[in-house]
């Protein structure tokens, strides 16, 4: 049985908290300084690490050691991905990552592959991305954003895709993926109601890491792409 401890406890933390509970799930707490939580306790949860940038750069080493597996819904560190990834295999401990583990965000990351592929084949369209979020948020561009411009290259190798950044209010995020053409524009979009999106999705993912191995996109788990 999976036992869920939180790394960060923010307005994250807290929803994150409030999903596991709903749902039953055994809840070790949560811990606002995970290099100092006790090892033998960490090697019977799996840690969902809602924190910043900075403290995962920090803390990814500790997690992979000692914990059963590992969730990350942090941003902000994707250009050391590839140390990330080596390190969490080199350990054994599974790890499940997303940019954003809302499930309509995910399948907005599926659909945007599926129309960039058939508008790569089209030609006559360039590819653009409006963000909004809440004036917190530190980072910009998104974490989604920038997965969501990757899906679009993984198909338009080359073309450029603009991103567009708004910090305003409490908006708990809209993603505007476009393909503007010479006649046309095609929009996909998705609206968040609330952040309790991402913290039941999260909590999804840690359900999956049971038996799970390797690194993993929380779209391949949701998807059965692994």
């Amino acid at each position: 049985m999976v036992k869920i401890l939180i790394s960060g406890y923010g307005k994250m933390g807290h929803m994150i908290e409030q999903s596991v509970q709903s749902r039953g799930i055994p809840y070790a707490g949560w811990s606002e300084d995970i290099a100092s939580y006790d090892r033998t306790l960490a090697a019977e949860c799996v840690c969902i690490d809602f924190t910043m940038p900075e403290s995962f750069r920090k803390n990814y080493r500790t997690l992979a050691e000692n914990f059963k597996a590992v969730v990350v819904g942090t941003t902000g560190w994707y250009d050391i991905k590839d140390e990330v990834f080596a390190y969490f295999r080199e350990c054994g401990t599974p790890l499940v990552w997303a940019s954003n583990f809302s499930v309509g965000v995910n399948v907005l990351s599926a659909a945007v592959e599926l129309v960039s592929s058939k508008f790569a084949k089209a030609g006559g369209y360039t590819p653009y991305i409006i963000e909004k979020h809440h004036c917190h948020k530190l980072d910009a561009p998104s974490g989604t954003a920038l997965t969501l411009a990757d899906d679009i290259r993984r198909n338009m190798p080359g073309e450029e895709v603009a991103i567009s950044s708004v910090r305003a209010g409490e908006i708990p995020g809209i993603h505007t993926i476009v393909f503007e053409g010479l006649n046309d524009r095609f929009t996909l979009e998705h609206e968040a109601f609330s952040r309790h999106a991402l913290a039941d999705g999260a909590v999804t993912a840690a359900l999956m890491t049971e038996g799970l191995e390797g690194v993993h996109e929380f779209k391949e788990l949701l998807f059965g792409e692994v």
